[in-house]
């Protein structure tokens, strides 16, 4: 059956100044159902009797030259064989010359699901006039309903669907390189929810004017929520950042709120690329960009579009990898320098898959980050800990405490003291076992549902470390928030010891060694790495060291490979002796006090 117009669309285009027609392949044979009003002006006749002529006798007026190529063309592009982009001479009436006619086709999917050919015609017997009906056909089907962003006035994703590659084209025969720009409208929620939404679309007006300014030969389109497309010509980068800037400072200055302003993902069309190809590497390179709200704008690369396929990877093998433990425990032990004995250990996670080989945790753990995967990581440590707790007795290794990174994103997604009280409770391990880290970055930005999480951690008998302190990301205050049983230093301190501040970095190990030991904590530092920097370790009395100096990370196998084969075991300290240097040390505490 013929598709049925609903009446106001069918108003809509049929009151279109631009030459237009559409038609539906009924029976195996294209008919013309509807046809516009600048199409009958073309064509100078009547709408009823414009039909008609298209669906019985149009091909009588085609040039005989012209109209076996033209039917060739109209049958491939029936059968989605082809495009339809043609030029043909015909006659608008019997007794006139020959006028050149350029048309172009696409195919439209109606509200209901139909399938309509939609034919756009002009008059290009001399190039002024096509060079006015293009640019007329481009402002009227940005006022087509179907083809415009309500909000905006800008056209939508469908116009870009339909136009876009002949923009591109069109850029390209002019020597010049289509740009697609994928711009992000940063906190638009949180700006709606503080503002209201009738600010919010405000604002969305305020951000299409500016780039409608900012890109005046350019296509500005709305996406889909809070996106912005631009298919411009700008290809240099500085002059990209230049207007990508200005853009900002319009907004934040015009907005009505405060907003963080636009962030935008940017590819150059390759020679044979598309709109939706150039569309995809926009959006991966925006999504490089992450939650840096210091970055305005990426440009596709293939080194960016590798890293999107490498974490595409990542987060798809991620639950395969966890199932056939293709992730492994890596096991570093911390010595206590006093005695130069290992007295606990750090798990580290190492990923080594079976097509890629090694992928580093500097790799594969900002992705998990990125996708809200890390507590499936962290609590999948925990479980392979407390199993290989029974190699560890089988191989007479000591029992010793191990440490395990959590990410203030764990706490999110589940109630980490119950789901590690039913882990341990299961395998039989005792509590004082392990050992939660936290870094200082986490503790700084986290919540207050996050820092009960960390109370009640306590109250349940875990032992709670700080870690890498001295980053940079927060002040002292941090101490004072929490009962920390131990503070590790970030490593660049005492790598740099010896660098060009190196005696800044001295006093202020020296002096944290001292002030966390009058409020009860002990000290760990990270990267020992050479002798000279265990020696200033000793000299500031630091507690304990972990490095390559002492031990290399390595799994519980290659620790079992070494001992069956008369290597040298690590020496540990006893239970025993791990109770009688931590009352020893509380009794100096209390004698320092």
């Amino acid at each position: 059956m013929p598709y049925t117009f609903p009446d106001a669309m069918r108003r809509d285009y049929e009151s279109m100044p631009v030459p237009l027609a559409y038609y539906q392949n009924v029976g195996g044979k294209p008919m013309a159902l509807l046809v516009s009003d600048g199409l009958c002006r073309l064509m100078r006749t009547d709408r009823p009797r414009l039909i008609r002529l298209l669906n019985e006798s149009l091909f009588d007026r085609v040039h005989p030259d012209d109209a076996g190529r033209l039917a060739r063309i109209t049958g491939e592009f029936a059968r989605h064989l082809s495009g339809y982009d043609v030029i043909y001479r015909v006659k608008y009436a019997r007794d006139e010359d020959f006028r050149y006619v350029h048309s172009v086709g696409r195919w439209q999917t109606m509200p209901d699901g139909t399938e309509l050919a939609v034919f756009v015609y002009s008059d290009v017997s001399d190039s002024e006039s096509e060079s006015s009906l293009l640019a007329e056909n481009y402002e009227l089907f940005q006022k087509d309903r179907f083809y415009t962003d309500p909000v905006t006035g800008l056209p939508n994703g469908n116009f870009l669907h339909e136009f876009a590659d002949e923009k591109a084209e069109r850029l390209r025969q002019a020597g010049r390189t289509p740009t697609l720009i994928y711009l992000d409208v940063n906190g638009l929620r949180s700006y709606n929810n503080q503002y209201g939404y009738a600010r919010g679309d405000e604002l969305l007006v305020l951000i299409a004017d500016v780039l409608k300014s900012a890109f005046p030969d350019g296509l500005v389109a709305r996406g889909a929520d809070d996106h912005f497309i631009v298919l411009s010509d700008e290809s240099q980068e500085a002059e990209l950042a230049a207007r990508i800037t200005a853009i900002n400072e319009k907004v934040r200055t015009g907005a009505y709120g405060n907003t963080r302003g636009l962030q935008a993902g940017i590819s150059r069309y390759e020679a044979n690329d598309t709109t939706a190809v150039a569309m995809d590497h926009a959006r991966h390179a925006f999504k490089q960009i992450g939650n840096d709200l210091n970055v305005p704008y990426r440009i596709h690369t293939t080194e960016s579009d590798d890293d999107y396929w490498a974490q595409r990877y990542i987060i798809e093998a991620f639950d395969t990898a966890l199932e056939r433990q293709w992730i492994k425990v890596y096991y570093q032990a911390i010595m206590r320098l006093r005695t130069e004995k290992g007295c606990a250990m750090e798990a580290l996670a190492r990923w080594i898959d079976p097509s890629r080989g090694m992928i580093a945790p500097g790799v594969f753990i900002p992705v998990l980050e990125k996708y809200h995967q890390l507590y499936k990581l962290d609590l999948y440590m925990v479980e392979r800990i407390c199993e290989e707790m029974t190699t560890r007795r089988n191989l007479n290794l000591p029992l010793i405490p191990v440490s395990v990174n959590f990410s203030a994103q764990d706490f999110d997604h589940i109630d980490i003291t119950e789901a590690l009280n039913a882990i341990l409770e299961r395998h039989g391990v005792q509590r004082d076992s392990l050992v939660v880290e936290i870094t200082e970055q986490d503790i700084a930005a986290g919540t207050d549902a996050f820092k009960d999480q960390l109370r009640n951690l306590r109250q349940n008998g875990y032992r709670l470390w700080l870690d890498d302190f001295g980053s940079g990301y927060s002040s002292l205050n941090v101490l004072s928030q929490f009962d920390f049983d131990l503070v590790k230093f970030d490593l660049e301190l005492l790598r740099n010891i010896d660098g060009e501040k190196g005696s800044v970095n001295r006093h202020i190990m020296e002096t944290m060694v001292d002030l966390l030991r009058k409020l009860g904590i002990e000290t760990l530092a990270e990267g020992m790495e050479t002798p000279r920097q265990k020696q200033f370790l000793r000299q500031i009395d630091c507690e304990l060291a972990q490095g390559f100096l002492f031990y290399k990370p390595q799994p519980v196998e290659a620790v079992k490979y070494r001992l069956q084969h008369g290597g040298a075991a690590i020496p540990y300290e006893t239970p025993e002796e791990r109770r009688e240097y931590s009352l020893a040390w509380m009794k100096a505490l209390e004698g320092n006090g």
